[in-house]
């Protein structure tokens, strides 16, 4: 059975934090995707927003679950932290895994150490693409993707 644990959410005098730690199972992808667009929806964002931050968190996820966990018998787990400032939304996903051998390899657009499962190496590139920023660093033990976006732009922003 499949543990998911909400570890904490908490509103602090700097913004509100939400942590999630969930077994890494394919299954709980959408949880995490879900959660972290049910708690960025206090900064009222645009559908299309929202959908960046699903698309994103969904991506980074599954790459934790797939990859970073290759070829290890017993998965471990796949902690989501989410951050709220004034106006910006923060996440980061965090496996302890294998980690990835090859970083700015992996960057790169279709790059997939995983063709034969008919990935596409695009999830990194999507998660550029709809957040703000990306920052992923990576060791065997641990990968964390860190990722940011902010709410209410208007196009001069931009």
């Amino acid at each position: 059975m499949d543990k998911v644990k909400i570890t904490e959410t908490k509103n602090t005098q700097s913004g509100n934090h939400m942590r999630l730690s969930m077994d890494a199972e394919s299954v709980n992808e959408g949880l995490a995707r879900v959660a972290v667009a049910a708690f960025a929806s206090s900064l009222n964002p645009t559908l299309e927003e929202l959908e960046d931050v699903k698309t994103a968190v969904s991506e980074a996820v599954t790459n934790a679950i797939i990859h970073g966990y290759r070829g290890i018998e017993n998965k471990g787990e796949v902690i989501v932290e989410a951050y709220i400032e004034e106006d910006e939304l923060r996440v980061s996903i965090t496996d302890y895994g294998v980690g990835i051998r090859d970083l700015p390899r992996a960057m790169e657009p279709l790059y997939t150490t995983a063709p034969e499962e008919e990935r596409s190496g695009m999830g990194f590139a999507f998660m550029e693409a709809f957040m703000d920023t990306l920052l992923v660093s990576s060791k065997p033990g641990e990968t964390i993707v860190r990722m940011s976006k902010r709410f209410g732009k208007d196009e001069s922003d931009v």
